[in-house]
């Protein structure tokens, strides 16, 4: 929807070619989650390139920083800490600093209470702004318990583009990776992870925020097992935070040659790490995200969640996903409720030997294209 300030109807937005060799700016608002806003770059980054000049600001939790680096020029980030403008009269002061800035243009990619505020405030300025149509309703239809309708929704890059094609700019999504064509240069970090040779590179992102969303971590020890097993073959396990710090460092216990780096690398190490992986292994978490970003090839795990809601990775195949056909999945869009069955069968279904199977087709397939 594309409000007006004047009489609350649709505006006419001006096509495409009236853009071309005009200044024009957009504030474009997605504050979380971490995969959510790492969703964001392609579709931004592919109009800040057909749209030299435009200039684009992106407003998020400035912990999210790194992920808008090397990107085109036109491409500002703006990040805050929102406990800083915590309720009515901090998101008043924000709006006060925003509103300095001059945007012609407001494109509100998530729909929550504070952008709902942020967008009132400049509709009544005259801005013309546009929201998100997250598709709520098809993705009850997809996860609920019976007749579920199964069928692909929209991406949110799909979903993000068409918020910004409302407010005039039409443009084809041509994103590659943060890094262009080629991996990030890591001879900064290679006191921790070594010089690539000849080692085929393999990430391990285990964790999800949710239970449904988590292989369990017995099955995943098996898996870095059989991983190990395979000549030339260098794991790196990511993650965040002390407490699965400290469970990578009791498999490391069990597996030496697993290179833990939670801890080690400031996120956009991280990022630069990720885009030297020949493949990475991910639940449907952030990590998927960060590293199709940097156009890494990613083997995903999915339980209580599905592709068909929306959030496969940038240029991910769904033929690398390793999932089990069960009539009560998908049952979740987030992973957050609790298994009603009680037995997690959507991730415990999923065999060690499946996901080793399909790390090493991946890989091979990588290197037969090199």
């Amino acid at each position: 929807m594309i409000e007006n300030s004047k009489n609350n109807t649709n505006i006419k937005v001006p096509p495409r070619g009236e853009f071309k060799g005009a200044k024009a700016s957009i504030l474009v608002i997605r504050f979380s989650a971490l995969g959510d806003v790492a969703m964001t770059v392609p579709v931004v980054c592919s109009l800040a390139k057909q749209y030299p000049d435009v200039q684009i600001t992106v407003l998020s939790r400035k912990n999210f920083g790194a992920i808008f680096q090397n990107l085109p020029q036109n491409i500002h980030f703006q990040g805050i800490d929102l406990k800083d403008y915590d309720g009515l009269r901090g998101l008043n002061r924000l709006y006060k600093e925003l509103e300095v800035q001059q945007f012609d243009y407001v494109a509100d990619l998530h729909d929550v209470l504070r952008t709902k505020y942020l967008r009132i405030r400049f509709r009544l300025a005259g801005t013309p702004v546009a929201t998100i149509d997250k598709g709520r309703k098809e993705k009850k239809k997809l996860t609920r318990r019976n007749h579920k309708i199964l069928k692909q929704l929209d991406t949110s890059f799909v979903r993000y583009k068409k918020v910004l094609e409302k407010l005039g700019f039409k443009f084809h999504l041509n994103f590659t990776s943060i890094y262009g064509n080629k991996s990030a240069d890591i001879s900064a970090i290679e006191s921790i992870t070594g010089q690539k040779g000849a080692d085929r590179w393999i990430g391990i992102a285990p964790f999800a925020k949710h239970e449904g969303k988590a292989y369990p971590p017995e099955l995943l020890q098996e898996v870095i097992g059989g991983l190990l097993k395979t000549n030339g073959v260098k794991l790196f396990l990511f993650g965040g935070g002390e407490h699965e710090k400290q469970i990578v460092e009791k498999w490391k216990q069990k597996y030496p040659a697993i290179v833990n780096i939670i801890g080690k690398l400031s996120f956009g190490q991280e990022l630069a790490l990720l885009s030297n992986m020949d493949v990475v292994l991910s639940m449907d978490s952030a990590n998927m995200h960060l590293a199709s970003m940097v156009g890494t090839t990613v083997v995903s795990v999915w339980g209580a969640t599905h592709p068909y809601a929306g959030f496969m990775g940038w240029n991910q195949k769904e033929e690398n996903a390793v999932q089990t056909d069960l009539h009560c999945r998908p049952c979740s869009v987030f992973g957050q409720k609790p298994c009603y069955r009680g037995d997690y069968a959507c991730m415990y279904g999923i065999s060690p030997q499946q996901v080793i199977n399909k790390v090493e087709e991946v890989r091979n397939k990588t290197e037969e294209t090199r």
